[in-house]
């Protein structure tokens, strides 16, 4: 496939030290939400004060949100689009991971509707899928985290968790005005969930290089990604200090998240975030860990796409490959060299007879994943890669 409709209009400046650049850059408001998240690494690590330097050298004034958890909630999103109202905040600026940016985002997009209620513009199986009254206020990423690419996207990922929905919220209106991207600001990110954030950045390219949508453009950013996380994450694991992974991990994710603006993530995607639905204590790299190997293995077996699983274990590092399954060795050996290879599902409280339900959930909450997978799957056949991977 060679046609491709890529729109990522967001400023990215990229590289260590990028974050004592923001004042020069020309940012969409006067007066910011700024939305952290519910922990305290950004006060800890001093990237918080940072922020709040460069806001004030810029003439900005900002407002604080600190409620984002790891699985960002809809009532958390609707009190900072609440918050954004009644401060008039101008514009959004989230400061974090993945879930922040997610949230901050979604806030973003809510603040200027009629409706509090964001499941009234949301769709799944139960949003209203309303269309927006008004447009959404701009919003800037800085990221503190290498996993999710959601500052060059535009939908962000929300947990509704009285329908055990976990969906992504979005319109090509909610892409960033600008973001930071700046190694330097993820040393401090735990090895375990450096690892699961390069994995979820991995996983979006591995699963967009196999998606029916893969295209000229998506492509090109998904290897990429693919060959720079399969070289440097385990590094960055090893040695959170260690810059040169950091920085390429930290590129990696930005192509990873152009991945899915050029193309699409399939249903591993779908299929982890009901997991972390129904368990929100399941870090979202972690549970796609669990399931990659055996929903990769049931593409194999299917013979759909057999020369892209060559291809994306010689972009992991094994230049020899010429089977499929020489890619799920290249997978194991990356797992096993970051120390995830052992998670089970039983250690987060879910359950084998859990299965079915998921499959369906994965399927009724985000079904357009689903629509993007290299051939068609039964609900059965989906219970079935999480029965095989369960432990």
């Amino acid at each position: 496939m060679s046609n491709y409709n890529f729109f990522a209009p967001t400023r990215v400046i990229f590289g260590a030290g990028a974050l004592g650049k923001l004042h020069e850059q020309a940012l969409p408001g006067r007066k910011a939400l700024l939305v952290i998240s519910n922990g305290k690494s950004t006060i800890t690590n001093g990237s918080l004060e940072r922020t709040k330097n460069e806001l004030q050298k810029a003439g900005c004034e900002y407002v604080v949100f600190n409620k984002v958890a790891a699985n960002p909630l809809k009532s958390v999103v609707e009190d900072g689009a609440k918050t954004a109202r009644s401060e008039n905040c101008d514009f959004v600026l989230a400061l974090g991971g993945g879930s922040v940016m997610d949230a901050a985002k979604v806030m973003a997009m809510l603040a200027p509707q009629p409706s509090d209620d964001l499941w009234d513009y949301a769709f799944g199986a139960t949003g209203k899928g309303m269309p927006l009254d008004k447009q959404p206020l701009p919003w800037v990423a800085v990221t503190t985290s290498a996993g999710t690419g959601s500052e060059v996207d535009q939908a962000g990922v929300i947990t509704n968790p009285d329908t055990h929905e976990k969906i992504g919220v979005g319109t090509d209106s909610l892409f960033a005005a600008l973001a930071i991207v700046d190694p330097e600001l993820m040393t401090t990110v735990p090895p375990l969930f450096t690892a699961y954030q390069g994995f979820d950045a991995l996983f979006h390219s591995l699963e967009g290089y196999i998606a029916n949508v893969h295209n000229l453009m998506s492509d090109m950013v998904e290897r990429a990604a693919i060959e720079n996380i399969g070289k440097y994450l385990p590094r960055a694991v090893r040695d959170g200090n260690d810059m040169e992974a950091r920085e390429a991990v930290a590129f990696a994710n930005t192509m990873s998240g152009y991945s899915m603006v050029a193309g699409a993530c399939t249903s591993e995607h779908s299929m982890e975030h009901a997991m972390s639905a129904f368990h929100p204590e399941l870090p979202h790299g972690a549970g796609l860990i669990m399931i990659s190997k055996e929903y990769f293995k049931f593409w194999i077996d299917k013979h759909v796409c057999d020369d892209r699983f060559v291809d994306m274990a010689r972009f992991l590092g094994k230049t020899d490959a010429e089977s499929p399954y020489d890619f799920i060795d290249a997978l194991t050996e990356l797992q096993e060299a970051c120390g995830v290879a052992e998670l089970k599902m039983s250690d987060y409280g879910i359950k084998k007879d859990e299965c079915m339900t998921l499959a369906k959930n994965a399927r009724a909450t985000m079904g357009m994943l689903f629509m993007c997978d290299p051939a068609e799957t039964t609900d059965e056949e989906i219970a079935g890669i999480y029965e095989r991977s369960y432990r």
